[in-house]
C-alpha cells in the first residue's frame, strides 16, 4: 500500500537508555516503520539521543545542560530503561526520568492493565472479563517530590529525612484527570486510594480534595481504600474494580502488582502524561533495565510496544494504534512469546510476528 501524500508528521524524542531498553525500543521502531509505510497517513520525525549510563560513565551526567530545549519542541519522547548495576538506582532515576516528568509536570501517570489472550494470571480464577483497570498516578509529589536530606553522616545518629509533599494544587488536578478518564469508561467506576487513617494531614487533605471534586462528576462512582486493603481487594475482588487513582508512592507499588496479576510486568506500560499538552509526555515500559539478560536477546517487546501504542493514541493516530494493539494480541493469543511468559520466542521473533499480522491485514483489506 503507498504512502498517502499529505500524512501528517510528529517530532518524537527516543530516548534508548539502559539495558534491554535499545532491545525494546528498537523493536518497537520496527513495527512504526511498518505502520508508517502501510498506512501513509503519519510520519514520525525522531530525534535519537542518547542520554544513559553509558552517557554518565563518559561526561558525568545523563542529561546535557539544554536537555530542556532539546525535548520541549517534541510531541512525544519515548523512552527505553534507565538502570545500571554500577550506578544507585536514586542516581540514575534523579539524573534523567524524575527531572523530565517534574519540570515537564508530567502530573499524570497512567498505566493500563488487562489480560491479553495468551498471558495466564496467576490467579487461578481471575478471567479477562475481570480484570481491565486503569490505574491514575499522581506523578510529580508524594514521596517522589525530592524533598528531604540526610545530616551527621556515617555517624550513628545519622538522620535521613523524606518528606512527602501533598499540595491542594496538585491532588485537584489529579483527580480531574482521573474522574475524566473514568467518565470515558463504560462503568463511570473510580476507586480513589489512601492511607489517611495513620497519615494524619497530607493524606487527609488528599481525601478532602477527592470529595470536593467527586461533585463535580455526578455520573461517576467514587469509593475509597486504604491502600493496604486495595492489595487485597485487588487480588480477591479484581472485577469489583474499574479506574484506580492513587499518590506518587502508592500507585507505583499497586501498578506493578497490578501487572504481575495480569500476568507479568513485561507487558505493562506506563505513559507520564501533561494533559496540557504544553511540554511533551513520556510513553516507556513499566519494567526496568534487566541488566541480567541485556544483550541476550530474550527481552520481552510488548511493554514497550503497548507503550508506543498508547503514544499513537496521544498524539491522535487512533487507527495505528489500534491496528497494532489488535496485532499484539494476536500474537500473544497464539503463543508466540519471550520465555518470561512461556514462550521459547526471543525478541525479533515477537516482533517479527507483530510485524507479519500487520502487512497481513494490510493486504487483506487492500485486496
Amino acid at each position: 500500500m503507498p504512502i498517502a501524500t499529505g500524512s501528517k508528521t510528529y517530532k518524537i524524542a527516543v530516548i534508548p537508555g539502559d539495558g534491554i531498553g535499545p532491545e525494546t525500543v528498537g523493536a518497537a521502531l520496527e513495527v512504526l516503520e511498518v505502520l508508517q509505510r502501510i498506512l501513509g497517513t503519519f510520519k514520525l520525525d525522531y530525534e535519537h539521543l542518547d542520554w544513559s549510563s553509558d552517557r554518565y560513565f563518559a561526561q558525568g551526567k545523563y542529561l546535557p545542560d539544554d536537555w530542556m530545549e532539546v525535548l520541549k519542541p517534541k510531541d512525544a519522547i519515548f523512552f527505553g530503561a534507565v538502570g545500571h548495576p554500577k550506578v544507585p538506582d536514586h542516581i540514575s532515576l534523579w539524573e534523567l526520568l524524575l527531572p523530565i516528568r517534574q519540570r515537564f509536570q508530567q502530573y499524570a501517570n497512567v498505566r493500563p492493565s488487562r489480560m491479553i489472550k495468551g498471558v495466564k494470571s496467576p490467579l487461578a480464577n481471575c478471567k479477562p472479563e475481570d480484570l481491565d483497570w486503569v490505574i491514575v498516578r499522581e506523578n510529580t509529589e508524594g514521596e517522589y517530590a525530592g524533598q528531604g536530606g540526610r545530616t551527621h553522616i556515617s555517624q550513628d545518629w545519622e538522620i535521613g529525612t523524606e518528606l512527602a509533599i501533598f499540595s491542594r494544587y496538585a491532588i485537584r488536578r489529579i483527580f480531574h484527570f482521573a474522574f475524566q478518564v473514568a467518565e470515558k469508561r463504560p462503568r463511570k467506576l473510580l476507586t480513589f486510594v489512601t492511607k489517611s487513617n495513620a497519615q494524619r494531614s497530607g493524606m487527609v487533605l488528599w481525601d478532602e480534595v477527592a470529595y470536593e471534586v467527586a461533585k463535580e462528576y455526578p455520573h461517576v462512582t467514587m469509593d475509597k481504600m486504604l491502600v493496604d486493603a486495595m492489595t487485597t481487594r485487588m487480588v480477591f475482588k479484581p472485577a469489583s474494580l474499574d479506574t484506580i487513582v492513587a499518590t506518587n508512592l502508592h500507585a507505583d507499588i499497586l501498578s506493578d502488582l497490578a501487572a504481575s496479576i495480569a500476568g507479568s510486568i513485561g507487558i505493562a506500560p506506563a505513559s507520564s502524561i501533561d494533559p496540557t499538552r504544553k511540554y511533551p509526555s513520556t510513553f516507556e515500559s513499566v519494567h526496568g533495565s534487566a541488566p541480567d539478560i541485556a544483550g541476550q536477546g530474550i527481552a520481552n517487546p510488548i511493554a514497550t510496544m503497548w507503550a508506543a501504542v498508547e503514544m499513537l493514541e496521544w498524539i491522535g493516530e487512533h487507527d495505528a494504534a489500534r491496528i497494532w494493539m489488535e496485532a499484539i494480541e494476536e500474537v500473544c493469543a497464539a503463543g508466540t512469546t519471550t520465555p518470561d511468559l512461556g514462550g521459547t520466542e526471543n525478541t525479533a521473533g515477537v516482533t517479527e510476528a507483530v510485524k507479519q499480522i500487520i502487512e497481513k491485514r494490510a493486504t487483506a483489506k487492500s485486496s
